[in-house]
């Protein structure tokens, strides 16, 4: 089955009580038994619901893994994977990452006894140098959030089979359109559903899609006894959003090479990372693993200082200044003080995220139209 057939039927049936062609909202907390145990397959709603039931079997379908995970919000997926490893394992990450990981990593599992390294992944080399004997697990993200480097997922996957670790992948700067981590040789792929899954900023939700059942229930257990699980609605909404996920993420995608390029060309900007650009360091690597380039770029400005930042961000029309990412509507953002404020200073400096450092989320909006809109903004 393709992708764009996927999104549309995989793990999807017609309500079986009703015909209903899309999943019902489930909106209880509670099912009637026949008799102590006896039941339809649902007891309470914090195990298991119907409607987060089809979701999930529709993520695990879209990842090419067999078990899908759901959650309230992408850091309580990644608080339910940390929670896999006991005080004293090691995990090692991204150098660049998203603030918010990074902030669950450090200031909350670290101080419950979880060793963390944060390496650049670009270079491999760097990851083997990293490793003890009490890592167990490798966490990547690419496209990286906010620089967009590009890890190879196949690369890392390798090395830690050989020494006997976990490789989960934040996929949600890709989607599952544009690059499948279980097929590459991860473990785990998780994401934060909010973003491309739901596609339209009105839902908060994570996930997590597995292969292995014995991983997988360790997973299901977590959800079920920390209870960070998302409401029916909650589903219902990335349901809906999933089945245009494709149409969605293809249109952002052209828009992004598009306003790439001019960006690339304006006199007032720095630099500009897109993995798209023949040059990026991790061009070929992106090409291999994803069937596009992605719709997130971030630029850095001549005039390297958060007040000539602060103008452009203010200028947008059309680009809406706000967190988060992956809607049909173009954002703005400025990492130093929104999405990556909880880095520090000296090491958010050391991966590029200067005061100046800009990111754009690329809606599906008329690509003209966010030129002009960003030419004006520079000007």
């Amino acid at each position: 089955m393709k992708f764009a057939t996927k999104v549309i039927h995989a793990g999807i049936e017609p309500d079986s009580s009703s015909g209903a062609i899309m999943t019902p909202i489930f909106q209880t907390s509670t099912y009637v038994q026949d008799a102590p145990g006896v039941h339809k397959g649902f007891e309470y709603a914090r195990t298991h619901n119907p409607t987060r039931h089809t979701l999930q079997n529709q993520l695990a379908v879209l990842e090419n893994g067999n078990y899908g995970v759901c959650f309230a919000s992408g850091l309580a997926a990644t608080d339910a994977i940390a929670k896999l490893f006991s005080s004293g394992d090691h995990i090692i990450s991204c150098n660049d990452l998203y603030g918010g990981t990074y902030r669950i990593f450090t200031k909350i599992f670290g101080k419950l006894g979880l060793d963390f390294s944060f390496v650049d992944m670009t270079n491999i080399s760097n990851i083997e140098q990293a490793i003890t004997n009490k890592t167990k697990l490798i966490w990547i993200e690419t496209p990286t959030n906010p620089m967009l480097n590009i890890v190879d997922i196949a690369a890392v996957c390798a090395l830690a089979k050989k020494n006997q670790i976990l490789v989960c992948v934040d996929n949600t700067f890709a989607s599952p359109f544009l690059q499948t981590p279980l097929d590459l040789g991860a473990d785990i792929v998780v994401h934060s559903a909010t973003k491309y899954l739901g596609g339209h900023s009105d839902v908060i939700h994570g996930a997590v899609v597995v292969k292995d059942k014995a991983l997988a229930d360790q997973l299901y257990f977590i959800q079920n006894a920390c209870g960070a699980v998302p409401g029916p609605q909650d589903c219902f909404l990335i349901l809906r959003g999933i089945k245009t996920l494709h149409i969605r993420v293809q249109r952002a995608c052209e828009n992004a090479e598009k306003i790439a390029a001019f960006l690339k060309a304006h006199p007032k900007i720095q630099t500009v990372n897109y993995p798209g650009f023949t040059e990026h360091p991790g061009h070929e690597i992106a090409k291999k693993q994803m069937k596009y380039f992605g719709a997130m770029i971030s630029f850095s400005l001549k005039e390297d200082n958060i007040e000539a930042a602060n103008k452009v961000l203010s200028s947008t029309q059309l680009f809406s200044l706000a967190e988060s990412l992956g809607g049909v509507e173009s954002l703005i953002g400025h990492p130093a003080t929104m999405t990556h404020a909880s880095i520090p200073f000296e090491e958010r400096k050391k991966t590029g995220v200067v005061d100046s450092l800009i990111r754009l989320s690329i809606g599906i909006e008329d690509a003209d139209d966010l030129i002009a809109d960003l030419a004006q903004a520079l000007q």
